[in-house]
């Protein structure tokens, strides 16, 4: 294992720069390539930062708060851990460093489907904190639905408060730079998850038939199959991956919880816009559902602005994996209190009590 750093990063950006320095060619090009061109990656980082921010003086800020009220709880902050995939890949202790971070920091924690620890040993780790966050499960919608719902009952026994149901990613993007690099998980590193997943065969396919619209796209999801989920679970199901309002106001039809506006970012459609700037549409036309929002989020200002556009929380997913390949646990923990102090500083220099008036944060030049 790496030794921890003697001075950890200040910045978000500066946990990016250390652990290109740490990790292997092939995890850098899982972790940090986007699709084709990475417009879309480039694009969520820079759509942050073109929104502007206006200063307030002289205001009263004692009893200041970054409370926010989300699926019926009160968070102690509204950032939240993104599903990342094969965290040990990152670091040795892979999603059980990061669940000891979130649960430290109040923080809500989304486990992939795809992780390299067991929902339960997370589960563990979260519950022994009185204080700590949600944990929720995401899914994908196998074309097995008793595998699927195996998977849901896993994760309503061991404790998850939602599930976050992936949306947007039927098939993997042309992700170039894990194609230069011949990425491939090494050994040791699984979706445990998935174990004992079983495929239906290949169609045989007539000649001038596709392989992927025929053969691999024949039993995607539909909305059909999100309506089915949402009855099978007592749980609340938020779609992540909405970036269309027409989508929006259909997962309000299915009975969606919530909905989290992301591009995956920038790894599934290259050319998408950035999620800063489909985040007001999304946001009017879910009409009264909870949104949250991903993609590019590296500040405190970042988060003001998100939910000055009307997001309820957001979510953070490559830097958490910066953080766990520097440090660890206590890297995670450290990232995710430099997100929250830069909030603070933010809301204090802009006069904002309580995230509720994050909009009056807004520039109005923006």
């Amino acid at each position: 294992m790496t030794p921890l750093p003697v001075t950890l990063p200040v910045a978000l950006p500066d946990y990016a720069a250390a652990a290109a320095e740490r990790l292997d060619a092939q995890a850098r090009a899982y972790f940090d390539g986007g699709a084709a061109d990475e417009l879309t990656l480039a694009a969520n980082l820079q759509a942050w930062r073109q929104i502007g921010l206006q200063s307030r003086v002289l205001r009263p800020m004692a009893g200041a708060h970054t409370r926010v009220e989300l699926l019926g709880r009160t968070l102690a902050h509204p950032v939240l851990l993104a599903p990342v995939a094969y965290q040990r890949l990152a670091h040795p202790d892979g999603e059980i460093a990061t669940a000891q971070a979130a649960a430290a920091l109040q923080a809500g924690m989304v486990l992939s489907t795809q992780s390299s620890v067991p929902v339960e040993t997370v589960a563990h780790i979260v519950r022994r904190d009185p204080e700590s966050g949600p944990l929720w499960f995401q899914v994908y919608i196998q074309p097995d639905r008793d595998f699927t719902l195996a998977l849901v009952r896993r994760a309503e026994a061991a404790g998850c408060e939602a599930l976050v149901l992936t949306v947007d990613a039927p098939v993997s993007g042309a992700r170039d730079r894990e194609r230069r690099a011949g990425f491939r998980l090494p050994p040791g590193v699984r979706a445990v998850h998935l174990e004992g997943l079983r495929l239906p065969p290949a169609p045989a396919l007539r000649p001038g038939q596709s392989a992927l619209f025929d053969g691999l796209l024949a039993d995607m999801p539909t909305w059909d199959d999100v309506a089915w989920l949402v009855g099978q679970t007592r749980l609340p199901v938020l779609l992540k991956g909405i970036t269309h309002p027409d989508d929006a106001g259909l997962a309000r039809q299915v009975g969606a919880a919530g909905l989290i506006v992301s591009n995956h970012g920038g790894r599934t459609l290259d050319t998408l816009p950035a999620t800063a700037e489909l985040l007001p549409r999304i946001v009017a036309a879910a009409d009264g559902l909870p949104v949250l929002v991903d993609g590019g989020i590296r500040r405190g200002t970042d988060v003001l602005k998100a939910l000055g556009l009307g997001a309820r929380a957001v979510l953070v997913g490559r830097p958490q994996v910066h953080a766990l390949a520097v440090a660890g646990a206590q890297g995670v923990a450290h990232m995710l209190r430099l997100l929250r102090d830069e909030l603070e500083i933010a809301m204090a220099l802009t006069g904002c009590r309580c995230l509720a008036e994050a909009a009056s944060a807004l520039s109005p030049r923006r």
